[in-house]
């Protein structure tokens, strides 16, 4: 029942400016046949996958043009890893934007829009300022109590993501899900954010069992209830090897079976390491279903 009134209700200061990237990059999807694809680029030293590997400036704006050049519509740039499944290591304010400085702005001029995964509201303030056009929060709107008010001040869009300090494999998942998503819908409508700004995301594997996380997926459809876009971000997390074991960089068949399932229940936007074979997945699977 929360999700039927969080559905219907409206931010108490909405408004749209004709500018709302997230409303130009979702036009584009009738005309693709297929979701949005949102690049990830890890400015870390320990993500679950690629952890270090475009910590550089250097490694991390070629990667970034090399996603744009494979077909990303969005590029997801973060500087503190949320590793899914533990061993989280907080980053400093300062940290994070020693991090990001040198990288997100010369990303942005790639020519694609950026997010920024972050979250701290410090952080999304100055990533915004600097070229980043989207906040992905990984708390949704529930861990800093500045960042909803400064999503609503830029107008910004946000991805408000589901997520549990720890697993428990005894709750309903969907239940848990839907309260969550009430939950900081209220708080983003209070602040102002518009409801054309905010996409919605299961955080597959965040919070937890691998079932779960697969149950998510298998029911995506449940939170089309919101009436909002949502986002899948499935690429090589754990659920995967519960299902035949293998290492991250080895997750690539179940990332893929993963988001054409999500795409075929209505995901808007999928968040990929592996664009390239991710873009060329979803855009067969459309080219089958044009054929039926």
């Amino acid at each position: 029942m929360m999700a039927k009134i969080a559905a219907t209700s409206e931010p108490h200061r909405a408004g749209s400016a004709p500018d709302n990237v997230l409303t130009q990059l979702l036009a584009k999807v009738p005309a693709l046949a297929r979701p949005l694809i949102m690049g990830v680029l890890n400015v870390t030293p320990d993500s679950f996958s690629d952890g270090g590997r475009f910590l550089q400036p250097p490694a991390a704006i070629e990667h970034a043009r090399r996603l744009a050049a494979e077909g990303a519509d969005i590029i997801d740039v973060g500087a503190e890893s949320t590793r899914p499944y533990g061993g989280m290591r907080p980053v400093s304010l300062e940290e994070e934007r020693t991090r990001l400085e040198p990288i997100l702005p010369a990303v942005a001029t790639i020519g694609i829009p950026v997010s920024i995964d972050t979250i701290k509201a410090s952080v999304a303030a100055w990533a915004l300022e600097a070229g980043a056009a989207i906040v992905n929060d990984v708390w949704g709107l529930q861990r800093d109590a500045d960042m909803a008010r400064v999503i609503a001040e830029h107008g910004a869009p946000v991805v408000i993501m589901h997520n549990r300090e720890t697993a428990d494999p005894h709750i309903d998942i969907i239940t848990e899900v839907d309260e969550f998503f009430s939950r900081s819908l209220e708080i983003a409508w209070t602040a102002g954010i518009a409801r054309d700004r905010i996409v919605l995301d299961p955080g597959i594997g965040f919070g937890k069992t691998p079932e779960q996380s697969m149950v998510c997926i298998a029911k995506l459809e449940k939170f089309r209830s919101f009436g909002l876009p949502l986002l899948v971000g499935a690429s090589r997390k754990r659920f995967i090897a519960s299902v035949i074991p293998a290492e991250p960089t080895e997750r690539l068949g179940g990332s893929l079976a993963a988001h054409l399932i999500a795409a075929e229940s209505g995901a808007a936007i999928i968040r990929a390491h592996d664009v390239a074979p991710t873009l060329q997945a979803l855009a067969v699977a459309a080219a089958i279903r044009r054929a039926r």
